[in-house]
């Protein structure tokens, strides 16, 4: 229970210093499971626009953006966009109750370990990373606050383009 109130809180204090920017370099590709126990890599994707959206249960403002993730998928998935939801978290199982609740239909992606997060330095919860359809990297986002989604579509459209 504390340990709950004091991610939660912690993650508010991470997403109230939310910083967005450009970022270079290649992807760093990765394979996780699914939540049917699919593997799924970050190279089956290269040749779309690919945002990453690190998140956890525990994490409010990573709930209170999903249904606007789901709304960009549905609106670009057709334009060459696709979107990996990569949960943080040790135990699946919340995570698996909470989409039965409030479910997407893009790729969610378990990384109980970490190994990925820490591959793409997630330092705060949200963490979203935006990679163009030649693997590179090109904007992440720590945290969320509503109206970045506009920022976030705006970045796509763009990408989308090029």
């Amino acid at each position: 229970m504390f340990r709950s109130i004091a991610v939660s809180l912690a993650c508010s204090v991470l997403t109230a210093a939310v910083s967005a920017g450009p970022i270079s370099g290649v992807a760093p590709d990765f394979t996780l499971q699914t939540q049917s126990g699919e593997s799924r890599s970050l190279a089956e994707h290269k040749g779309d626009v690919v945002m990453i959206n690190f998140w956890a249960t525990w994490c409010a403002p990573c709930r209170q953006e999903m249904p606007y993730l789901e709304a960009l998928y549905q609106r670009y998935g057709a334009l060459g966009f696709t979107l990996l939801g990569v949960n943080v978290e040790k135990n699946p199982v919340g995570a698996t109750e909470w989409l039965a609740e409030t479910p997407v239909s893009f790729p969610i992606l378990f990384d109980p370990e970490n190994e990925v997060s820490e591959l793409y330095d997630v330092i705060a919860m949200p963490n979203t990373v935006l990679i163009d359809r030649q693997g590179n990297l090109r904007y992440l986002h720590h945290g969320y606050k509503p109206g970045y989604e506009n920022e976030y579509q705006t970045q796509i459209r763009a990408l989308i383009r090029e």
